[in-house]
């Protein structure tokens, strides 16, 4: 699976620990020049300026051939989008509105920063509860009461995935 991302992901991963997740749940990750410079701006923490200074062997960096600006779009978005396109990506990271209506509109499938999160937990990868609890911290703008509505989503499927699966166990024996 190959997803391109724009700059936020990384900068709220990066804050709550869980950049590793990327490489686990998908097999190529890329970002557009563009993404990378907004990464390394010194007005980035630190944290995320040594993460892209040195980044890992599983982020790729390659430009879009045309990017095609979009009035509201920053730089990193638009070119994400546009390498998302060239790429037949299956996925775009995307958390602004703005951008991820954009991308949805040229028919990409689009997940954000949280939606990521949430993919990792399913897959045990992380505990989703003490990663929403990291980011609330961060100023990563993401309402506490939406994080707390897909939490009890998220414990919710869990149990019902629980009870489905003792109902399994049980009519097998």
């Amino acid at each position: 699976m190959i997803v391109v991302a724009d700059s936020s992901p990384f900068v709220v991963l990066v804050a709550v620990g869980h950049i590793d997740v990327l490489p686990s749940l998908f097999e190529r990750i890329v970002i557009p020049p563009e993404v990378e410079t907004e990464l390394a701006s010194p007005k980035r923490p630190a944290a995320v300026q040594a993460f892209i200074a040195t980044p890992p062997s599983w982020l790729e960096v390659r430009p879009a051939a045309t990017v095609e600006q979009v009035e509201g779009l920053h730089a990193g978005e638009a070119a994400a989008i546009a390498l998302a396109l060239a790429l037949r990506a299956d996925r775009v990271i995307i958390d602004e509105a703005r951008g991820r209506k954009v991308a949805t509109g040229q028919g990409l499938r689009v997940v954000g920063t949280i939606g990521v999160l949430e993919a990792a937990a399913e897959r045990a990868l992380i505990d989703l509860d003490q990663a929403f609890a990291k980011v609330k911290q961060t100023d990563f703008w993401v309402s506490s009461a939406l994080l707390d509505e897909r939490l009890a989503r998220y414990f919710e499927r869990k149990r019902t995935q629980d009870r489905e699966a003792r109902k399994q166990g049980t009519s097998e024996h």
